[in-house]
């Protein structure tokens, strides 16, 4: 199954809001700071633009608030083009001033993370990963390959959740995170490597995982995923051809 990934950095947001639909615009006048008024327009940003790619709508204003991102029940977000839900389930995540989403066919649950590779607290594989986990971070060969390895179990939790539609509200130790050929998993290569997120013994998600630099990237998805596609403008969809 293919699925589909898209990055924009905070200098790419406009200033004006005419891209924004009329309940999007509200929601930013309601927001009361202004690194989460940033966050936030990055974020819906980064889905506009990605969704506006995948169905070859054009990207001028008008063309982007006709999309709108809105909160299902659970939280999760889903597209609506000119009111009406899309066939689209769709993932975002946003950190350092970068924001990234995934997109695949609707029901496929989906779920993305984007983290920088950063120390945490001795208490936090403790209180977050289950025993097996713990073992992955304090086995790795060098400091610098156990906290990429902190933040790589940390980001597949967080996309299995996001996929699950529990987000942070379920114990991020009722999901495991594995790795088929484990022997790869601290590898510089920017190319998507393999994971596993078990759930239950039949919800198990597949996904794949690379970093550049200091960022790290992580997407689930069921079922099973190829490697993201990146998106970019000028793209055209092999399905939409």
């Amino acid at each position: 199954m293919d699925v589909y990934w898209f990055e924009q950095i905070a200098a790419d947001v406009p200033a004006g809001e005419d891209w924004l639909g009329a309940n999007e615009a509200n929601h930013l006048h309601a927001l009361r700071f202004p690194k989460r008024r940033a966050d936030w327009l990055l974020g819906r940003w980064t889905v506009k633009n990605a969704v506006a790619i995948f169905f070859a709508l054009g990207r001028e204003p008008h063309a982007l608030s006709s999309i709108e991102i809105r909160p299902a029940p659970s939280g999760a977000p889903q597209v609506f083009f000119k009111s009406v839900l899309a066939d689209l389930a769709v993932s975002l995540s946003h950190r350092a001033g970068i924001g990234a989403c995934a997109l695949a066919p609707s029901g496929v649950s989906l779920g993305c993370d984007l983290e920088t590779i950063e120390p945490h607290g001795d208490a936090f594989p403790v209180d977050y990963f289950t025993p097996e986990e713990q073992a992955l971070v304090t086995q790795a060969p060098t400091v610098a390959d156990g906290l990429r390895s902190l933040t790589l179990l940390w980001s597949a939790k967080e996309s299995a959740l996001k996929a699950l539609g529990e987000g942070l509200r379920l114990d991020t130790r009722s999901v495991v995170v594995r790795f088929p050929g484990i022997s790869e998993k601290f590898s510089q290569s920017t190319d998507w490597r393999p994971l596993q997120v078990h759930y239950r013994p039949d919800v198990i998600f597949h996904g794949w995982w690379n970093q550049s630099g200091e960022f790290l990237r992580t997407i689930v998805a069921l079922p099973a995923p190829t490697p993201p596609i990146p998106l970019y403008f000028g793209y055209q969809v092999p399905a939409l051809l």
